[in-house]
């Protein structure tokens, strides 16, 4: 009788990582949530901005942005901040650009108004999953941000259309695994993320063959986990926000 591979972390393939969304972690921000995907700790905070870039400025309507970066020992070793070379590395560019599409996806731009809300992702601790992490907590802080606006008034309507929530996925040793930590995710042979909403949509998709291709079959096993996955991040999400 043929078994399934063990994960290194011992949970079964379709198990998340133990998944906390902390809210009001920060005093000043508008939104704000402490996310951990196991060892991965991701800080998130939402500003808001009565200002917009200069483009979108006159046109009815507001903006939602991420910014990301990862703190100096979030990994085993010391990490130069990007601020010291001056400029920021490609894969931060692409994951903020993720975390802001992302968000943007589930947002109403009109209904927010003529104001920006920047979404801050700094990460603590990295163990695999940093960006996934950073879209499900930035929801929290968004709906967070979008709270205070309708408390203070400034807001009557919620501009938030549905919930967002990413997880990552992989073949490791043959086997679709979900939510990989490093030590899978280093030695995946294929590996993916899945942004989803609430309703079911897809908003991005982004899967590799790392060491080989990978089949249609393969791929239907990862989005399946996915599916199931964020099913339990967005029951999460609720459960943090009251």
């Amino acid at each position: 009788m043929s078994t399934q591979p063990v994960r290194p972390s011992g949970r079964a393939p379709d198990q998340l990582r133990a998944v906390t969304l902390e809210t009001g972690v920060n005093r000043y921000a508008e939104g704000s949530c402490l996310v951990g995907f196991g060892h991965t700790r991701v800080l998130v905070t939402a500003t808001v901005e009565e200002s917009l870039p200069a483009w979108l400025r006159n046109k009815g309507q507001g903006w939602v942005t991420g910014e990301y970066g990862m703190l100096p020992r979030a990994t085993h070793t010391r990490g130069r901040r990007e601020a010291a070379s001056g400029k920021q590395s490609g894969r931060t560019q692409e994951i903020q650009r993720l975390i802001g599409r992302s968000l943007r996806a589930v947002v109403d731009l009109k209904a927010l108004g003529e104001r920006q809300i920047t979404l801050d992702c700094d990460v603590i601790q990295a163990d695999g999953g940093t960006r996934t992490a950073a879209i499900t907590g930035a929801w929290v802080a968004l709906a967070q941000a979008c709270k205070y606006l309708r408390e203070e008034g400034v807001l009557k309507a919620d501009p938030i259309l549905d919930q967002v929530a990413a997880i990552s996925c992989g073949v490791h040793q043959g086997q679709a695994v979900l939510d990989l930590d490093y030590e899978e995710d280093s030695a995946a042979e294929a590996d993916s993320n899945f942004v989803l909403t609430g309703n079911g949509q897809i908003v991005e998709i982004q899967a590799t063959g790392e060491k080989r291709g990978f089949s249609r079959d393969e791929f239907d096993a990862l989005f399946g986990l996915a599916e199931m996955g964020c099913a339990e991040l967005f029951a999460m999400q609720k459960a943090a926000l009251g």
